[in-house]
């Protein structure tokens, strides 16, 4: 395992405390409109990670704010493209403008583990890329269907980890309905990364050892317990 992997959070997802949370990662991935978020919540986001020299992503989503764009919707797929492209586009246009350079873009919530699964989507997505941002990395679950069709694209990526989900024996993540799939404790979240730090795999929720090499990995901004733990995490792991 990289030990100096990034650590990445989502954000501008209208969390009060998103300016506490900033020092503690490397890149944000910026919720653009389809989940939550707007022009404004977008720059002042983006403003706030150049202040403390952080990088920013887009972070497209199921155009769904009822369910936070957690749940998977049937959408032709012409209009899921729309959509996306939208998004992106509102959050390329406002990071030009401010200069601020896209890192990457990671899709989220309900269409991240859709993607990861369902070949026709990940298609789908990774010719989107293929076609209008062939040069920026799409962060991607490991052992997925978007990383499959990304390295056969020659698309950038980076492999990208969960430090406060619990993950199923396929590399999956645990449904958030299952009792301790979110981490929200100093000591769980430890328990879950020191295999990943020191032996580079994964201890799925039924106790099996996943294999796993990654570039970053990722906290939920709106996980409560971020900040009673991610401090912690960080001087422990990134010294």
């Amino acid at each position: 395992m990289n030990r100096y992997l990034e650590i990445n959070c989502d954000l501008g997802e209208g969390i009060s405390d998103e300016n506490e949370i900033i020092p503690f990662i490397d890149a944000a991935s910026v919720a653009c409109g389809g989940h939550v978020g707007d022009a404004d919540s977008i720059r002042n986001t983006v403003i706030q990670c150049q202040r403390q020299g952080k990088k920013v992503g887009a972070h497209p989503s199921y155009p769904d704010h009822a369910n936070f764009g957690r749940k998977s919707i049937e959408l032709h797929p012409e209009a899921l493209l729309r959509s996306i492209e939208d998004q992106i586009g509102l959050f390329v246009s406002i990071a030009e403008s401010l200069h601020a350079p896209i890192d990457h873009i990671k899709f989220h919530g309900a269409l991240y583990n859709d993607a990861a699964v369902k070949p026709e989507l990940a298609e789908l997505l990774t010719d989107f890329l293929a076609m209008n941002f062939p040069e920026i990395p799409v962060f991607v679950p490991p052992h997925s269907e978007m990383e499959k069709l990304a390295r056969a694209k020659n698309l950038p990526l980076r492999i990208e980890i969960f430090g406060d989900r619990a993950y199923e024996n396929d590399f999956s993540l645990a449904s958030r309905s299952k009792p301790g799939s979110l981490l929200t404790r100093f000591d769980d979240v430890l328990r879950h990364l020191q295999p990943v730090f020191e032996v580079g795999y994964l201890v799925s929720i039924d106790g099996k050892r996943l294999p796993v090499s990654a570039e970053t990995i990722c906290f939920h901004g709106d996980n409560p317990g971020l900040m009673e733990f991610l401090p912690e995490i960080r001087q422990r792991f990134w010294k």
